[in-house]
């Protein structure tokens, strides 16, 4: 009722145009096209009711995702923090799990709009904006307006690499190597170059390294602005990246080691405190093999990347440490088949003394 696009309102649309510019695209259709396919209100109801509602989040493997999950963390520390959001993939964060972002501007507009609010008690209000938005203007309006009026806050830059929100094109701060374009400017430089003093950089996947300078920054005597620039490449443009080269490796015969993260379903209590601080796509649930307790424990898919961002939550958060990290080998050598086979055989031989073990005792 809002107006936005729908299947139905496209498929009406291209079809009007078809039917007024290409009809001879209709003549292979036949009574096909024809056919009413928009959904009825009652379909609709019953589908709403089977699948649950998903709002739109950060990608698998989003370098974006530890940092909020750091925030969320601090922030029970803390207390509430205004936070000023940024348009960009970062401004799902405003959105469950996070739920986080008191404000957006506009494109590169955080550091500004954090420039008129902060919070009960003297805290200082957080910016946060990313690469793209950073190069658009929130350099001059929000950091360099910072400096020139002393605003005590805090701007962080999500540096990914890329314009990520609107597919990845490269920027002025991109490693990528043109012969076009001036690339690999420094996001630092650029600030200290308008007069922030305070400058720290962190790698967005170590979260305990975040957690560290978000509270030096909100509790340092320094007066002035604050930059916490935080880096990881967007996970969507390095799976473009790496993938092929992967495939092509494993297929030219070359040993490849992957990475990827699972659960010990033993371990795990069914808090589901990693799902409510992370929300990765790739963490999902499934039914408790243990067949007195009836809670689901928590599940990665498939579609897990790697990048451990589900473990570190759980460390950082002081969660259970039912995460573990495999790895996983093509083409394997004769040694990572040796040692596999050893690997396996003393599994299942502490395995089967433990069951041994238990069933002495069941009796």
């Amino acid at each position: 009722m809002f107006g936005e696009y729908s299947v139905d309102v496209l498929r009406q649309g291209i079809g009007e145009f078809i039917d007024q510019w290409a009809p001879q695209l209709r003549a292979h259709a036949g009574t096909v096209a024809a056919r009413k396919t928009e959904v009825s209100a009652i379909s609709a109801a019953k589908l709403a009711a089977l699948v649950p509602p998903r709002p739109s989040g950060l990608c698998t493997g989003c370098p974006e995702r530890p940092f909020f999950a750091a925030m969320k963390i601090l922030q029970k520390e803390v207390g509430a923090l205004h936070i000023s959001a940024d348009i960009g993939c970062h401004s799902f964060a405003t959105l469950p799990p996070f739920n986080m972002g008191n404000s957006i501007m506009g494109y590169g507009l955080g550091a500004a709009g954090a420039s008129a609010f902060g919070t009960d008690g003297g805290k200082r209000a957080v910016a946060i904006m990313g690469d793209g938005g950073f190069w658009h203007n929130g350099l001059t309006s929000g950091i360099g307006n910072a400096v020139f009026n002393k605003h005590d806050d805090l701007t962080v830059i999500i540096d990914n690499g890329y314009s990520a929100a609107t597919g990845g094109q490269d920027i002025l701060s991109s490693r990528a190597a043109s012969l076009q374009r001036q690339g690999n400017n420094s996001i630092i430089d650029a600030v200290k170059g308008v007069g922030v003093k305070w400058v720290r950089r962190t790698n967005t996947y170590d979260m305990r390294g975040t957690l560290k300078l978000l509270r030096e920054a909100l509790s340092t005597q320094l007066r002035g602005p604050k930059v916490i620039v935080v880096d990881g490449e967007c996970q969507l443009n390095r799976q473009r990246r790496v993938r092929p080269l992967m495939r092509k490796s494993i297929q030219d015969g070359k040993r490849i080691v992957r990475e990827r993260f699972g659960v010990d379903p033993d371990t795990c209590t069914g808090d589901h405190s990693c799902i409510r601080l992370s929300g990765c796509p790739s963490l999902t649930v499934k039914e408790n093999p243990d067949p007195l307790r009836s809670d689901p424990v928590a599940h990665v898919d498939n579609s897990c990347v790697g990048c451990g961002v589900c473990g570190e939550v759980a460390h950082a958060a002081v969660l259970c440490p039912s995460f573990y990290r495999a790895e996983l080998v093509y083409n394997p050598s004769r040694w990572d088949r040796l040692i596999g086979r050893i690997r396996i055989a003393v599994i299942g031989a502490l395995q089967r003394r433990s069951e041994r073990n238990r069933l002495r005792y069941a009796l």
